[in-house]
């Protein structure tokens, strides 16, 4: 591979099972468009206001100097409060790789090529203009909980709040996959689910098996008396 080859590694996220990566898969693309070798795409569900999100660790750990972590907003990257946040892409920025994100104002090069009080206001700059944009989705996520709780608060008191629904569908594939055999790991990636979702819903499942099958047995103890 040439030395000067730009080498990136895609981040997907969505925060819920139901939702769907498929929208964002086209930023794959327009980095190889824009010149980008893909080293690696990481698609995960699970909230950006989380911090153990294991695609994004596991992204982190491949990283290698000089590479790019391509995501479709900053947002996917973290919801988390700022100071968590930072620690987050501080750890990004130790492996001496950088985020390459739209909205987000790369001065990396300029950095690069100045020298003394220039050097030093530019990644101040930077500094600054990150922790807007880290600052900004926390808060955005924080202003769609609180518009969350008010529509559920107005619709109990209406009498029109069912809850959420889980996703059947989702849940009857991971239950056949792992009923026959399949391993945690292939059924997340052949139904799009995280590996925790996997073990939540199979153990969800054992559990209900298993009250099913003491129930049987105490009726049939019942009927025996």
């Amino acid at each position: 591979m040439a030395n000067n080859m730009r080498v990136a590694r895609v981040y997907l996220r969505v925060s819920t099972d139901e939702q769907d990566l498929a929208r964002q898969e086209r930023i794959i693309e327009e980095a190889r468009a824009g010149g980008y070798y893909i080293a690696g795409v990481y698609r995960e569900k699970a909230s950006g206001a989380r911090a153990d999100r294991p695609e994004l660790h596991r992204l982190i750990q491949d990283l290698q100097p000089g590479e790019v972590v391509v995501a479709e907003k900053i947002d996917r990257i973290s919801r988390l409060p700022l100071a968590d946040a930072e620690r987050l892409v501080a750890s990004i920025q130790a492996t001496g790789a950088r985020l390459a994100v739209p909205g987000l104002v790369d001065l990396s090069e300029l950095v690069g090529e100045a020298t003394g009080v220039t050097k030093i206001v530019l990644e101040a700059v930077q500094a600054m203009l990150l922790r807007l944009a880290l600052q900004m989705a926390h808060d955005d996520y924080e202003d769609r909980r609180e518009r969350q709780r008010q529509g559920i608060e107005l619709a109990k008191r209406s009498g029109r709040y069912r809850g959420r629904t889980s996703d059947r569908a989702s849940h009857e594939r991971i239950i056949a996959l792992r009923s026959g055999g399949m391993s945690i790991a292939e059924t997340a990636r052949l139904t799009g689910c995280s590996a925790s979702q996997v073990k939540r819903v199979w153990s969800m499942h054992r559990a209900g098996t298993t009250e099913q099958g003491r129930g049987k047995a105490a009726r049939a103890a019942e009927t025996a008396s």
